[in-house]
């Protein structure tokens, strides 16, 4: 079984080189010292070659998940369909439709806040202390670290990231967890989100194998069934991406505002909120607009970073974005959690313009009072 999955890791990847060790850390975080450690951890290889960019040598028994697709002739009525479609298109089109789409914006945004602060779509603020007694907020920040190093890994949209952070904490909500299943957990969290976010997701023995096979097809699996049946399947859920692309839309009212590096900057410290366990109590839209908060005051520190219209977009005032903003603030200077670098080593990359290079200076008070 060793071999074969050798023969099906990629050619140009070194198991020594991507090996993180989550179990040693994790028990190095408990104050049990007497457990025994659980297995290492390989992230570098992956039995899913679809997932793997920059492999350069192609086997073709690796390949059975690959999906040929037959090429047919498009017939004459469908050419004809097409094109009376376009002509439609373009006799219909009228500039007034982006401003139809903007008037839906409020009650979309409306409907999206109605649905985020329901009791059940909720994780308890204290549930570390009110629920679990083995597990602690330190092994919670080792697993999201490793989650965001696991969706990387697999090229998946950071929507499946977030709502696979928000299936663990309110999975821990509800359920006391050992703290050596807590990574079954979050594979099983991530499997779920996956399919319902991806649109090739990864396969059980995928999550099974990054895991260094510590748990089996079956347990995860079983883990999967179990987190199902406790949402109802019940899986949509409105998260802080889901906010964050909306108010970055509206936060685009200055030059500076209007670059990758602003965008990049939003995305970088909202998925630092999601390593900090204290960050739990907040809505998804609060953390959200806290990171456009913070992102427009790294960019013009002189600047004030909040405006009528960010508040009346957002429903928030500065005063409420407080609490949020200092915690996020202190995660983007390493302050908080600076034992942890999955999300900082992924913002150093030039694709996301290095974002994490930025260090923000200390924030007025009077940038919270309300206007």
């Amino acid at each position: 079984m060793a071999n074969e999955e050798d023969k099906a890791a990629p050619t140009n990847t070194s198991r020594a080189s991507n090996k993180r060790v989550f179990d040693d850390t994790l028990a190095a975080a408990s104050s049990n010292g007497n457990d025994p450690p659980l297995k290492r951890v390989v992230l570098g290889e992956l039995t899913n070659l679809e997932y793997v960019v920059g492999s350069t040598k192609t086997n073709t028994h690796n390949s059975k998940r690959k999906i040929k697709l037959k090429k047919t002739a498009p017939t004459k009525r469908k050419k004809v369909a097409k094109q009376s479609f376009k002509s439609d298109a373009a006799t219909n089109f009228s500039p007034n439709d982006d401003l139809q789409k903007c008037a839906y914006a409020p009650l979309i945004y409306q409907h999206l806040h109605s649905l985020e602060v329901e009791a059940r779509r909720r994780p308890l603020s204290n549930y570390m202390e009110k629920v679990q007694n083995d597990v602690t907020p330190t092994m919670r920040m080792i697993l999201v670290d490793w989650l965001v190093e696991v969706a990387d890994e697999y090229k998946l949209v950071s929507d499946t990231l977030y709502l696979t952070v928000t299936f663990v904490d309110r999975f821990l909500s509800s359920h006391v967890m050992a703290r050596n299943s807590l990574q079954l957990l979050g594979v099983s969290c991530m499997l779920v989100a996956s399919k319902y976010e991806e649109i090739s997701p990864p396969h059980v023995e995928d999550f099974c194998y990054i895991t260094d096979n510590t748990y089996t097809g079956e347990e995860v699996v079983n883990m999967e069934r179990d987190l199902l049946n406790f949402l109802n399947f019940e899986i949509s859920n409105p998260t802080t991406k889901t906010f964050l692309r909306i108010f970055t839309k509206a936060a685009e009212d200055n030059v500076e505002f209007l670059t990758l590096h602003f965008e990049f900057l939003g995305c970088y410290l909202a998925e630092l909120s999601l390593l900090d366990y204290s960050c739990v109590r907040f809505l998804p839209s609060v953390v959200a607009a806290s990171a456009i908060f913070l992102s427009r005051f790294t960019l013009l520190p002189k600047v004030h970073p909040w405006n009528l219209a960010l508040q009346q977009c957002t429903g928030y005032k500065p005063s409420e974005l407080k609490d949020c903003v200092l915690v996020i603030h202190e995660l983007q200077s390493g302050r908080r959690a600076a034992s942890v670098q999955a999300v900082r080593k992924k913002y150093m990359d030039h694709k996301y313009k290095c974002v994490a290079a930025l260090h923000p200076a200390d924030i007025p008070t009077c940038f919270f009072d309300d206007a």
